[in-house]
């Protein structure tokens, strides 16, 4: 018989959990041929949420602003756009986790966008809860082949 396995963490626990993170490193060979050479901020979950959290109601950000944001923070060339994208669906979920469980004052994440202005699919409830919650907040979505994007994301960007 296998042993008992550890419950799941929440979705919470698992923004709550830094690791040994933010971090900086030096771009490696593997990463230099995307992104050059210099330092790659890897943030902590609560950095990507805390970030998205204060995108005010009609605002937008995309995941490229917050990587800029994080790699000013932590004085590095570029923030790491693999840890960002997964971070923010991390804080996405947790923010419709806590929902469920009535607390108010969640993480807006539907106002997080991809680059390009592109609803993340992969965010609480898909493309469709998020193009209804930012029509609701005034942003026009219209499809572009198989993606959703906001018309004139950049005019309504946070700077």
């Amino acid at each position: 018989m296998a042993g008992k396995s550890k419950p799941r963490k929440s979705w919470q626990e698992k923004l709550a959990d830094s690791k040994d993170l933010p971090k900086v490193v030096e771009i490696n060979d593997k990463m230099s041929k995307r992104w050059g050479t210099g330092t790659v901020a890897i943030p902590a979950p609560k950095e990507v949420a805390e970030i998205m959290g204060k995108v005010p109601q009609g605002k937008l950000i995309t995941i490229n602003e917050i990587r800029e944001i994080l790699a000013k923070r932590h004085c590095a060339s570029i923030g790491c756009p693999i840890t960002t994208g997964i971070f923010a669906w991390v804080a996405a979920n947790a923010a419709e986790e806590a929902a469920a469980e009535g607390k108010k004052d969640t993480i807006p994440y539907w106002r997080t966008l991809k680059s390009s202005g592109i609803i993340n699919e992969k965010y609480p409830g898909g493309v469709e809860v998020q193009k209804r919650l930012l029509e609701k907040e005034g942003h026009k979505v219209v499809q572009k082949g198989k993606n959703y994007k906001v018309v004139d994301f950049e005019k309504c960007l946070v700077r």
